[in-house]
């Protein structure tokens, strides 16, 4: 399957400095300004996550017939505007795509990279289709989430759009991979709200479990969560090795690596594992704008792109975990 990215959109909140807002989430302010980040986005209280998705869209459609468009993919991070409700659909219909399928993608912060995979599907078992406009899309509901205490990661609000174009010859896909472990898939969820538990009367505000309840599942045990980590951080980089040999590359070849925004530390060491110098990562975007979930790696291949860091031929690999968990990999090239 052949295609590449033709065009891109960008719609974030306001640009905060993280040291003038943290005492707003947590009394540990040392703790968090360490993780190494300068800033976050925070989007108004009366913006929701299609909101940003569509006004991402629609900037990355400016140049495109709206007739065009064969298929939405939107992948989401945190919850959507409702309940019991088909996001992407909304995203089609405020854009005016009435002839595309719209696709939702909920895989938490690696949906950005296995969207792209879902473009590739779709374009192979759909000969009739096109064009593809594929949106990662994040927004922190703060009453259940807490964006700078929760995780490692200080979370943003954004989204970005990409255009896929069956043929362009620009920033083509040329693999992906992903592998998924169930036996972590209890780490990251809200108790409260489902359809186990639903909402109630008097049980208070529920909260997302945080990288605290995660410990939790390890019964405190330093050498257990280590390990855990550790194998965060080694599946990821097996991701990248296997969609290299996917795409027929090595690692060695790579000119960029994009991981999630995440914090300092985990960034140098994922990039050690995959062999890849720190200074061709996204190390200085993240700590720059902070972590925007599934919207991560279509922001950071914006920004490099459209700065031109990206010379003809260079390969660029996607890489991502995320909560389920989930790990894969995207390669590319400009």
């Amino acid at each position: 399957m052949d295609y590449g990215l033709t065009a891109f959109g960008v719609a974030t909140g306001e640009e905060v400095a993280v040291r003038d807002v943290v005492t707003e989430y947590t009394e540990d302010v040392e703790r968090v300004l360490g993780y190494g980040y300068d800033r976050v986005h925070r989007a108004l209280p009366e913006v929701s996550v299609t909101d940003l998705a569509v006004e991402a869209g629609a900037r990355a459609l400016e140049n495109v017939p709206l007739r065009d468009v064969d298929l939405v993919v939107l992948a989401l991070t945190d919850l959507a505007d409702y309940l019991y409700w088909d996001a992407a659909a909304r995203v089609q219909r405020a854009l005016g795509l009435s002839r595309a399928e719209a696709v939702l993608v909920d895989q938490g912060c690696i949906g950005g990279v296995t969207a792209l995979d879902t473009v590739a599907g779709r374009f192979a078992t759909h000969p009739d289709y096109d064009v593809a406009l594929v949106i990662g899309a994040n927004r922190t509901v703060e009453a259940y989430w807490n964006r700078l205490d929760t995780h490692s990661l200080l979370f943003s609000d954004g989204a970005v759009a990409a255009v896929a174009v069956r043929g362009a010859p620009a920033l083509r896909w040329r693999a992906s991979y992903a592998e998924t472990d169930g036996r972590y898939a209890d780490f990251f969820r809200m108790d409260v709200g489902g359809g186990r538990r639903p909402f109630a009367p008097g049980t208070g505000t529920p909260a997302v479990r945080d990288a605290w309840d995660v410990v939790e599942q390890f019964d405190h045990d330093a050498d257990r969560v280590a390990a855990y980590a550790e194998e965060i951080d080694e599946r990821t980089a097996r991701a990248v090795h296997r969609a290299c040999r996917y795409a027929g590359c090595a690692e060695e070849d790579l000119a960029r690596l994009v991981l999630l925004n995440d914090n300092a530390r985990t960034l140098a060491a994922q990039a050690e594992l995959v062999g890849v110098p720190l200074e061709r990562t996204n190390a200085r975007l993240a700590a720059r704008h902070g972590h925007f979930g599934a919207a991560d790696h279509l922001f950071c291949l914006a920004g490099m792109d459209a700065a031109g860091e990206l010379a003809p031929g260079d390969l660029v690999a996607l890489a991502a975990n995320g909560r389920g968990m989930h790990w894969a990999c995207a390669i590319v090239q400009r």
